[in-house]
């Protein structure tokens, strides 16, 4: 007999972490669950006549049961192993009596966020847990802010607590928008420093290292810099260096890297990702320009791209509703789904893949903007195991949460939509990116393979609702071929049921 069918408790509590990705702290709660059946003694989870055999064997002294077998010998469960237990699977076995189940308590994992894949861009900005932000609002000599609030309204501004009555929520506070895009995996906080600079605003424009120095050792005696380390790697984590409207675009246009100095020092820490840039708050209550313009620049930060074209004439990366994306042109939204699956701001239960082999599976799309946000991925092959690689990404984004103050001009802000993710990664000596990213020199003017596109991309309202067939004949629903078009047929149709309880289903067919 198999003594290891006992184990089934054990066997749980194992697959559960075996599901959790490398990296992610484990926290576990009590979680009573069914783990078997009185009587059955062969361990395949069910009562029948073979377990009838195996304890009518036992009480006939012809195979003896070891006492480890008592609890499931007892089918009767009154205390004692005999003829009545016998009589009891008897009657299980003619559908006159149901097996009593045996329940234990066991440690069940938790569902843990991913390890965020874009990690290995190696940003200096953190997506998941402590980030810390430092704010230097900088003015100069010869350009002063027309409205000047104080570090304290700044910190507010960039590190308060959610607000959902506030007149331009999303855009509240920095925080509370990656507190709830991320569903509490990422933490901002920080502290802003207000600063005169020394010089005129001319002295700073093209050498971004000398503001940072100046500001930085302003400040060195009186504040400890180490605690702006939220991940610990001895780097402040990023720092925005913003400036008066006045100062003009030709600098000062909001834009993020990594540091120019790789040398120095601030209380033997080092300078993470900087932001520069001229979107100044406007007035106690308006300041949402300030906001959504540094988070996608933080977006930076964490190590994405823009979505974006910089060459061409359509520099819009996306279109119509569906293409709205902190990370591209209007910066006006919240992040799409491969943004999150990127940043690690989905749990590992939270990620459905289509198996290919498996035929027509039906799927749930949960709300987008809540903690129950989701996704399906159709990889293209095989899938990187950080999804650096060609597949299909599917989410329902509704216009509620982060989506919630949506540009006049989108018609709709709810749906279905589908991005074609192509996310190979570039390494060279210095360093490591999206290879086809916002239309590199690997894809001129966006014209081939690029990091991302939307299925559908036109104006209008191109999400998709209930009763559409997305395959081959919808623009965009296609893998690269080696002219870098999108023309191989995925062999395969998604259909877009009913919304109902703030969830699409979709039915993905070969």
């Amino acid at each position: 007999m198999n003594k290891n069918h006992r184990t089934h408790a054990g066997m749980l509590a194992a697959v559960c972490a075996a599901a959790m990705l490398p990296g992610l702290s484990s926290s576990a709660a009590k979680q009573t669950v069914l783990t078997g059946y009185r009587g059955d003694l062969n361990g395949d989870q069910a009562v029948t006549v073979a377990d009838g055999v195996i304890l009518s064997k036992h009480l006939t002294n012809t195979q003896p049961l070891t006492a480890e077998y008592g609890m499931y010998a007892d089918a009767d469960a009154n205390g004692l192993v005999d003829g009545f237990d016998l009589a009891f699977i008897k009657r299980i076995c003619l559908g006159l009596a149901e097996p009593i189940g045996i329940y234990e308590e066991i440690d069940v994992p938790e569902a843990q966020f991913i390890d965020p894949p874009i990690q290995e861009v190696q940003a200096s900005l953190p997506s998941q847990g402590d980030a810390e932000l430092v704010i230097f609002y900088v003015d100069f000599p010869d350009c002063k802010y027309t409205y000047d609030p104080s570090a304290e309204t700044v910190d507010q501004i960039a590190f308060g607590e959610e607000n959902p009555e506030s007149a331009i929520y999303p855009f509240e506070s920095m925080r509370a928008f990656y507190s709830r895009s991320s569903k509490g995996a990422m933490e901002l906080s920080g502290k802003t420093f207000r600063y005169t600079t020394k010089e005129n605003a001319s002295a700073y424009g093209t050498d971004k290292v000398k503001l940072a120095k100046e500001c930085y050792e302003a400040f060195q005696d009186s504040e400890d810099f180490t605690r702006f380390d939220g991940n610990g790697d001895g780097k402040i984590d990023a720092t925005l260096f913003t400036v008066p409207t006045g100062a003009g675009d030709t600098d000062w246009w909001p834009c993020a890297g990594a540091f120019g100095d790789e040398s120095f020092r601030v209380d033997n820490m080092a300078v993470g990702h900087i932001i520069t840039g001229n979107a100044q708050i406007e007035s106690e209550t308006d300041y949402a320009n300030f906001v959504s313009s540094y988070l996608h620049e933080m977006g930076h930060c964490m190590g994405l791209p823009d979505y974006y074209l910089y060459w061409g004439t359509d520099s819009e990366g996306m279109h119509g509703a569906a293409g709205i994306e902190l990370m591209d042109t209007d910066a006006s939204s919240d992040f799409g789904a491969f943004s999150k699956l990127m940043l690690g701001w989905y749990q590992s239960d939270q990620i459905a893949v289509y198996d290919n082999t498996a035929g027509t599976q039906t799927f749930t799309l949960h709300n987008g903007q809540t903690q129950q946000g989701n996704c399906v991925v159709i990889p293209y092959g095989e899938l990187d195991s950080q999804y650096f690689s060609e597949y299909f990404v599917i989410e329902y984004a509704s216009d509620q949460a982060n989506n919630s103050s949506l540009p006049w001009w989108q018609l709709s802000g709810s749906g279905v939509r589908i991005y074609h993710i192509n996310a190979a990664l570039q390494r060279d000596y210095w360093y490591t990116y999206l290879k086809y990213q916002n239309g590199t020199e690997y894809n001129n003017n966006g014209v081939g393979i690029r990091a991302i596109r939307l299925v559908n991309d036109t104006d209008g309202d191109n999400f998709f609702h209930q009763g559409d067939v997305i395959n081959s004949s919808v623009s965009g629903f296609g893998w690269y071929d080696s002219a870098e078009n999108e023309s191989i047929d995925p062999g395969i149709t998604i259909n877009v049921g009913a919304l109902e309880n703030d969830a699409y289903t979709i039915t993905i067919t070969k």
